[in-house]
Formats: C-alpha cells, sequence, structure tokens
C-alpha cells in the first residue's frame, strides 16, 4: 500500500543572536504559514532560537534560561497546530564532564518533544570555534516516524565528513543502517564565494553514495562579519537537486515528497551563481542591512576621496539603505587634486546621496606649526602623510558621534593585506564593505553597478584615474605598491592558497611562479610576504569586514601580533 506525499515546509529564516522575542515571533508565523499550507513537517535552521553563533554568550546562564524559556513557549505554541511536527535548534544542557552544552536538534510535536539530536562533528576551522562551547553528540542515528516515513536527522557539519577527510565519525554511516525514507539537515552555513557550489558538490555526492535523499534547510542573514545566504535545496537519493530556494531572501514555503522521492520543481528563472559580481553585491548588501539594524543605526558616514574605493562603498550604501540615509563627507588637502572633490560629487548627485565639504589644509597646517613649536622639529614624510588620514577619521568620527551615524571604513582587500592604510585615520569606523575584496575586484564591481544601472553612477573618472591616496604630491598607489593585478594575485595565493577555487589557485599559483623567475620579481614577492606578516597588529585593531571569500581577515585567519614568520 502506497503512501501519501508527505508536505514539507521549509523556514528560511533570519534570526538575530540572543533575540529571543524576536525569533519566537518569527517562528510562530512560520508554523501559521506552514499549518495553512496543510504541512505535516516544518524545518528550521540550526540554533534557530538563539540565533547563529553566540560566541561566549553560551557561557551565560542568563541565555541559556532564556533559550530554555523559549523552547517551552514555542512547544506550548505547537499545541495549536496538531497535525504539524517542527524541527528547531537549539542549545541544550549536556550531562556529565566535557563542555556544558550540546548543539541540538529539537522535534517538538503537539506540545511535547517527541525527538532530540545532538550535533556530533563540531568545527573549530576557519571562523568556526564550536567546540569551545559544545560537547559532540553521542555516535548514532535519530530519527522521527511521520505519515508512515521515517525521517533521519541531521545538524550541519555532521553532513560535511562524507569522506571522512576531518573526523574519525561519519554520520552517514548511522542513517544509512536505519534507512530512512529522508534525511533533514537543518544548517547556519556561512555564505561565501564558491560556497554554494560546494555544498552541492558535497550533499549531492552524499545522497548518491547512500541512496538518501536529503533536505538542506539552511538560514539567511547577517551577523556580525558573516553573511548566510539561504540557498536551502532538496537532493533526491540520485544525487540530483530537485529544488532550490533564492539566496539572500527569507522563505518560508513547501514541497512534496514521496516513495519515489522529492517531487521536482522548475529550476529558478535565473541560474543563481556563486562568484558572479550580483552575487557579491548582494551579499554585501544584506551584510550591511542587518548590521546596521541589529546595532541600531538609521545612517552611515563615508568619507569621499573621489576614489573608487569609497565610491563603491557610498554606492553599496545607498542601495542598501537608501541615499536618503548615506551621508558623504569629502575632505580635501593641499595635496588633492580638483577631481578628488568634483568625482565626488558627481557620484553623490547621480546616486542623490548628500556631501559635505570638511577642508584640512588649515587643520594640518595648524597641526604642523604647533608639532614643530612642542618638538622642535617640522612634521614631514609618512608623519605628515598619515596626519591627514588621521585628521580625516577624527572628522568622520566627529560627525558620527554628532549624528548618530555610523561610519563605513572603505579599505579594500588588497590595502588592507599589506597595511597600507593608516590606523586611527582611514581604518576608523563600525564596519567595511569592501574589505574582502582585492582592488581588481573593487574594480569589476564598481563597473558592474554601472552595467547594472544601465547608467554611470560611479564616475568614469574614477573608474579610470589612476589609484592614489593623496597624500603626498603626486603620489599614486604604484610608487609603494606592485600594480594591483601583480599584487593580488600575490596576495590570493598568500593569504587564501587552496582555499581558493581551483581555477582562481591554478591562476595565482601559475602567475606567482612565473613572477617569481626573475631577481625584481622574487624581490617584490618577498617584500609583500614581510608587509602581510608586519601589518598584523593594524588589521587587529580594524573594524569587522564583510566576509565575502572562503578566508579573511578576522575569525577566518587568527595569527599572532608579536611574531617572526
Amino acid at each position: 500500500m502506497s503512501k501519501h506525499p508527505l508536505t514539507v515546509a521549509i523556514a528560511q529564516i533570519n534570526p538575530m543572536v540572543g533575540d529571543f522575542a524576536g525569533n519566537l515571533a518569527i517562528a510562530k508565523d512560520a508554523y501559521r504559514q506552514a499549518a495553512a499550507q496543510h504541512s505535516q513537517l516544518l524545518v528550521f535552521p540550526e540554533l534557530s532560537l538563539c540565533g547563529y553563533y553566540p560566541g561566549d554568550l553560551l557561557n551565560e546562564s542568563a541565555f541559556i534560561r532564556k533559550a530554555y524559556e523559549a523552547l517551552a513557549e514555542l512547544t506550548a505554541f505547537s499545541t495549536q497546530f496538531p497535525g504539524l511536527i517542527a524541527i528547531v535548534g537549539t542549545p541544550i544542557k549536556a550531562s556529565g564532564p566535557g563542555k556544558p552544552l550540546y548543539n541540538a536538534l529539537i522535534a517538538i510535536h503537539n506540545g511535547e518533544t517527541i525527538a532530540e539530536y545532538h550535533k556530533q562533528l563540531l568545527p573549530t576551522y576557519n571562523i568556526f570555534d564550536e567546540r569551545r562551547h559544545f560537547e559532540p553528540g553521542q555516535q548514532g542515528a535519530v530519527s522521527i516516524e511521520i505519515g508512515g516515513y521515517k525521517v533521519g536527522l541531521m545538524i550541519c557539519e555532521d553532513g560535511w565528513n562524507d569522506n571522512a577527510d576531518d573526523y574519525p565519525v561519519n554520520p552517514y554511516e548511522a542513517l544509512a543502517l536505519i534507512n530512512p525514507d529522508l534525511v533533514v539537515s537543518i544548517n547556519a552555513s556561512p555564505s561565501n564565494i564558491g560556497k554554494r557550489t560546494q555544498r552541492h558538490q558535497v550533499i549531492c555526492g552524499a545522497a548518491r553514495r547512500h541512496g538518501l535523499p536529503i533536505l538542506y534547510v539552511n538560514q539567511v542573514g547577517g551577523q556580525d562579519s558573516i553573511v548566510f545566504d539561504g540557498t536551502s535545496f532538496a537532493v533526491n537519493a540520485d544525487g540530483e537537486l530537485a529544488r532550490e530556494w533564492p539566496a539572500f531572501q527569507t522563505v518560508i514555503d513547501t514541497l512534496r515528497f514521496a516513495e519515489g522521492g522529492f517531487q521536482i520543481s522548475p529550476p529558478p528563472a535565473e541560474p543563481q551563481t556563486d562568484n558572479d559580481q550580483e552575487f557579491i553585491l548582494q551579499h554585501i548588501l544584506l551584510g550591511l542591512r542587518d548590521y546596521v539594524r541589529r546595532c541600531g543605526f538609521k545612517q552611515v558616514v563615508v568619507g569621499s576621496s573621489g576614489g573608487i574605493d569609497s565610491a563603491l562603498t557610498i554606492a553599496i550604501a545607498a542601495e542598501a539603505l537608501g541615499p536618503e540615509n548615506v551621508i558623504a563627507i569629502t575632505m580635501p588637502s593641499a595635496f588633492s587634486s580638483s577631481g578628488s572633490v568634483s568625482d565626488s560629487q558627481l557620484l553623490c548627485e547621480a546616486l542623490g546621496v548628500p556631501l559635505f565639504s570638511y577642508p584640512i589644509k588649515a587643520l594640518v597646517n595648524d597641526f604642523a606649526e604647533q608639532f614643530h613649536s612642542s618638538f622642535s622639529d617640522d612634521l614631514r614624510g609618512l608623519s605628515l602623510e598619515n596626519l591627514q588620514a588621521r585628521l580625516r577619521g577624527t572628522i568622520l568620527m566627529a560627525y558620527s558621534n554628532h549624528s548618530g551615524a555610523m561610519v563605513l571604513t572603505t579599505g579594500n582587500k588588497s590595502e588592507i593585506s599589506v597595511g597600507y592604510c593608516t590606523l586611527y585615520g582611514d581604518t576608523n569606523g563600525g564596519l567595511g564593505l569592501i574589505g574582502d575584496l582585492y582592488k581588481t575586484e573593487v574594480y569589476r564591481l564598481s563597473a558592474y553597478i554601472n552595467q547594472r544601472a544601465n547608467r554611470e553612477i560611479i564616475p568614469a573618472a574614477i573608474l579610470t584615474k589612476p589609484p592614489s591616496a593623496e597624500l603626498a604630491p603626486d603620489q599614486k598607489d604604484t610608487d609603494s605598491l606592485p600594480p594591483y593585478e601583480v599584487l593580488d594575485e600575490i596576495l590570493k595565493l598568500l593569504i587564501e592558497g587552496k582555499q581558493l577555487a581551483d581555477h582562481e589557485y591554478q591562476q595565482a599559483r601559475e602567475f606567482v611562479a612565473g613572477y617569481r623567475t626573475t631577481a625584481a620579481g622574487e624581490a617584490v614577492y618577498q617584500r609583500i610576504v614581510g608587509m602581510i606578516a608586519r601589518n598584523e597588529y593594524k588589521r587587529r585593531q580594524a573594524p569587522p569586514i564583510i566576509r565575502v571569500r572562503p578566508r579573511a581577515f578576522g575569525a577566518g585567519r587568527q595569527m599572532p601580533i608579536a611574531a617572526k614568520h
């Protein structure tokens, strides 16, 4: 006798760390929508009740108490929908030796917990540090019965070790032994270039090898420097993708599962890719929107130099928050070109962003005079250059204190890597939008924004002028650095290496190998190695940046400051 199809609802939601009331409201709304669509199973992401990742909030007893209270409230709420089973993620207290908590999956039905599963594989690489707070769950499979179907349960990392490369345990083996009809995996999988393709390779490959249909539900939203893209998906036992949901959007939706697998839905109208410019733009837009909203800001302020970095930052901010919520300030000095002001004006006019002028020439002169008076020496060279950047940073922070607008820093990954930035100057701010984009990528994304709008938002003069900090007469970035086309390939290899996509890694490796065949090239390469190492102290004091690439500065690259390497 054949079984009736199972209607499953996925809750690709955007929870906030620590906002138990808000997360509960989201969960209850998902319940209502799932019930209205006659769903029998509702699946939430990993740690959806408390938000991912709470970090050391997990060490606070009040936080864990609130997590338990939220779970109890949601369990009681479930009695209103007796025909619906929900799978939620939350921290649960552990017993016995080891860490005090489990990263848990709880299955709720009509006011009761019907199953509890503890995450077995706890990642401690890149941006992850789950073993700091959680104890690994016991080996073995957990399942629930619903509508005559056996549903196996997993949490995120449990599904990424089918080749047994990273852990001695492979949870798929235990699941295969109980022969479930369907596997549900709840996830908080961060977004980065190439991640969607990687997920499909891992999960679809495991489904094919073990003959297990898998529903992969992921969260969406920005949390500090991390962005979650959603792109939840369902894959049949043959490893073929049956359904995928949009990136960077909250979604409550249903699909049907029968004995033959998931009912295949038409593919999205437009292919979703990991490394195109629209993906990068939407990734940063969501990261900025959520960061500003969750930190309680309404506006942002950006120093507009007339260069490509500040232009791209202002353009992204205007789209994310609305031009009325972005303030630009141009701060010309004695060394600023005429274009630094006029190009800023063209940019802000095209975007509808207000632009204010705060010249710093007199401030620099006054500071230099007092410096000479106090120290009997002239302010010159790098000290004079950095003074200008620090005065600009002070002005931006003064405006921020006055208006309540958050300062956006404008450094790109190339400059941050080698320390081509001024501590307490252009590194000031609450968040960096383009700090995980190399300079060549900044140009590509800027050109795309114009192409996408079918008009010149970022002026051609900004796209074509030689990059310059304009802190000294006729200064160009190439006075201190190799061309960015060279620098970026070296940086990709040194910072990201094999975490790059295969084609990007091969390109960087071949380029750098060829470049180092000359004495001059080898000297530049070694200088870049030293600059990366020496400037860790600057990166440690810089604001968070929105992570876009597989290995970003911050939690994803933890290096000592006082070290010889």
